[in-house]
């Protein structure tokens, strides 16, 4: 279940686990993540409203549970994920200016940057996209902020270290 992708997130919800494994559910997903340490992933367990892991158990049921790599993961590996090179492109541009941006910017200023670099049809498709999956979350002010999922899958001190270390023309 936890290996599954219901529609557009992955992962299973905690009261999900609880009603198949029981109230011990918990337990049985500490012994899966030890066996998983071998394949090089581990379940994460964050909160979708705020992005933050907790062990609180009351606070579980209403978690996501889903898997992810443990290091980042080989070029064939983001391969096999279905999404482009420049969707990928267009995911890290948006998360390092809105981390560089205090974790929020407007969408206008945003949809600007992507825009010198892609196509208009390409930038808003793939906002609306990574929006939609949780990588960014939109607020009715048409502020743009770093998903719970982006929280939960991406290394952000890594990819600003990236871009910073990247070349300028």
């Amino acid at each position: 279940m936890i290996a599954f992708q219901r529609h557009r997130y992955p992962g299973v919800k905690g009261w999900e686990l609880k009603k198949v494994l029981g109230k011990d559910y918990t337990k049985i997903v500490e012994i899966m993540n030890t066996e998983l340490d071998r394949l090089g992933l581990t379940v994460k367990t964050v909160h979708e409203e705020d992005g933050k892991e907790e062990q609180a158990s009351q606070d579980l049921e209403s978690a996501r549970f889903f898997l992810v790599f443990k290091n980042p993961p080989a070029a064939r590996d983001v391969e096999a994920s279905g999404l482009r090179i420049d969707d990928l492109s267009v995911l890290a541009a948006s998360l390092a200016f809105i981390i560089s941006r205090q974790g929020k910017v407007p969408r206008r200023d945003l949809e600007q940057l992507l825009r010198e670099k892609f196509p208009r049809w390409r930038v808003e498709q793939n906002l609306d996209r990574f929006t939609r999956r949780g990588y960014l979350l939109q607020d009715k002010d048409d502020l743009v902020y770093v998903g719970w999922r982006t929280k939960a899958e991406v290394d952000q001190r890594t990819l600003l270290g990236l871009v910073l270390a990247g070349k300028t023309e």
